[in-house]
């Protein structure tokens, strides 16, 4: 079976190297378990969705989906590639803030921002505010003492073929209100209507780890719709709409994501509808995060024991857990590994990858191809940039992973690992 590895993981002399770094330097500098991440890559990643978001009679803004991954560093280097931010929660947008990120292109969101939340964001000086309710447009009117910007998330009811946990814009998801409502244009009504409320636009999303481009064309095309009702029957002109992510990445080889490259057939598809139905043509915005980052990351695990139980499934443990790979058992998301340090040995023995922590659905791989290992050998898991280090926990009183850069041979920590010292910091007697 080949080894599938991603553009920026190179097999030197049967090394893993991710960046033009050794996966042993790394371990041995950093220790594991460790995120390594690679910047060049997700460099590359912002600029190809920069390059591909255009059209000649639309304006558009990427923004990066912080909830993917985000740090202190992390948010420097968007601002460095000059890509917009959307943050989910205070938590969020404190990271952005202390790291310097303007505000004005910072994009708070979220489905029940506290009064806390909002304050705070009216304090910093967010861009824009995008409002899941109306309990929120209400105490944004109490709250704010001059004008702010705000989008409306509304739900277009379109089902995208992705994992049901994922999909946010079935007509019972949690996330903004129905266009199927009156109640909904009216509140947008309100908005526009309101002294110290700017109606900026609308906000959509219709799920994640999404592989047909036709499902961001039909959303696309459903908002157009949108827009022709509030201009046409409600008076109210839509300066920007944000179509949120959702753009599909390679887990394993079977995987077939579309690429930015189809970008310019849904800003065409909103272009032609605005013309037809002699509407102003809006602002548009994406906001891609697992795009940008799952594929440059790698998670390094120090290989333990091995086993074989009495059913003769296969078994090797590694020095981490669902604490620091949750998507496994959260969605049975699949990865795909390898032994970073054997990489010309062939991967052709089945082994499920499992953890140290204290649950029976403590897996991080069911069925990995792996060559065969001994304790102390490096497993690399592919794919990790994404939803691992922003879901990590400390179940099991397990400290978390740090996170390491690198850049074309070089390497640099950007989060510290903790330590057992950081698990009782909080803790009162």
């Amino acid at each position: 079976m080949t080894m599938y590895l991603y553009p920026n993981q190179t097999n030197e002399n049967g090394m893993l190297h991710i960046g033009g770094v050794s996966a042993e330097t790394l371990a041995n500098t950093y220790g594991t378990p460790l995120y390594v991440m690679d910047e060049t890559a997700m460099r590359e990643s912002m600029q190809a969705f920069k390059r591909h978001f255009t059209h000649p009679k639309l304006a558009t803004d990427v923004l990066y989906a912080s909830k993917a991954f985000l740090s202190v560093r992390m948010c420097k280097l968007v601002h460095e590639e000059n890509l917009h931010l959307d943050v989910a929660s205070g938590g969020e947008l404190y990271t952005a803030y202390k790291a310097g990120f303007p505000m004005q292109n910072t994009y708070l969101h979220g489905n029940n921002k506290s009064p806390e939340e909002l304050a705070m964001a009216l304090e910093y000086g967010v861009g824009t505010i995008i409002a899941d309710n109306a309990l929120e447009i209400e105490r944004l009117r109490a709250l704010a003492k001059s004008p702010v910007k705000v989008m409306l998330r509304i739900n277009p009811g379109i089902e995208a073929h992705t994992h049901e946990y994922i999909q946010t814009t079935k007509n019972d998801s949690k996330f903004g209100l129905s266009i199927f409502n009156d109640e909904t244009y009216q509140l947008i009504k309100t908005i526009d209507e309101s002294d110290n409320l700017t109606f900026y636009g609308l906000h959509s999303h219709i799920g994640s780890q999404i592989f047909e481009s036709s499902s961001f064309i039909e959303h696309a095309n459903a908002i157009v719709d949108v827009i022709a009702t509030l201009t046409h029957s409600y008076g109210v002109n839509v300066p920007a709409i944000n179509l949120g992510g959702g753009f599909g990445v390679r887990y394993t080889r079977n995987d077939d994501p579309v690429s930015a490259s189809f970008l310019p057939d849904m800003l065409d598809a909103i272009a032609k509808g605005i013309e037809k139905k002699a509407l102003t043509f809006p602002r548009v915005m994406i906001e891609p995060g697992r795009a940008i980052v799952a594929g440059s990351g790698v998670t390094l695990y120090r290989v333990g024991t091995q086993k074989t139980t009495h059913s003769t499934k296969s078994y090797v443990f590694v020095d981490g857990s669902m604490a620091d790979h949750l998507r496994t058992a959260l969605y049975g998301a699949e990865y795909e590994a390898v032994i970073a340090n054997k990489l010309n040995h062939p991967h052709t023995n089945s082994f499920t990858v499992a953890g140290k922590a204290c649950e029976s659905g403590d897996v991080i791989i069911h069925n990995a191809m792996l060559a065969k290992s001994e304790p102390g050998d490096l497993m690399a898991v592919l794919s990790t940039g994404a939803y691992h280090y922003s879901m990590a926990s400390n179940y099991n009183r397990l400290p978390r992973p740090g996170v390491v850069f690198t850049k074309q041979g070089d390497h640099y920590p950007v989060v510290r690992r903790e330590t057992y010292e950081d698990l009782i910091r909080l803790d009162m007697e």
